[in-house]
């Protein structure tokens, strides 16, 4: 209720937008502390490249991502892994996937050696798998 000027004690048809605000505030502050727990997997500083392209598959629950932040620590989602059991634990993950979804991603880091990403790939490859995409950020600096 707000007062009006005319002294008739009625009452205004103005919109009160102050509690739409504070709720918005509130929202915008729940999403800014929220969004980055929704992340899945490890992070890692990929390698920015010119013509990075987006796979939407790799944003699935289902997607196989193996992140090497560095040298020796190998990453399936969040869990980690070893070397050693890196074929048989994506394996047992493509086991009963059609064909199309069998997908195995590394994000490998800026700084992994080449050897590790090699290694990891011969071994996704002992335990069946042929499509292997490699992760790349985009670099954002190059103009087209």
């Amino acid at each position: 209720m707000s007062m009006s000027t005319g002294g008739s004690g009625g009452f205004t048809s103005e919109i009160n937008v102050t509690p739409m605000v504070d709720v918005m505030l509130v929202l915008l502050i729940i999403f800014m502390v929220v969004t980055p727990m929704l992340q899945s997997g490890v992070s890692v500083v990929m390698p920015k490249t010119k013509n990075s392209e987006e796979d939407q598959n790799i944003n699935k629950e289902t997607a196989v991502v193996i992140a090497i932040p560095t040298d020796g620590q190998f990453y399936v989602g969040k869990e980690v892994i070893t070397k050693e059991r890196l074929t048989e634990k994506v394996k047992a993950m493509m086991e009963n996937r059609k064909i199309e979804d069998r997908v195995v991603y590394i994000k490998g880091g800026a700084m992994v050696s080449y050897g590790s990403i090699v290694d990891t790939i011969s071994s996704i490859r002992e335990s069946g798998i042929d499509r292997i995409g490699l992760v790349t950020e985009k670099d954002k600096d190059v103009k087209k």
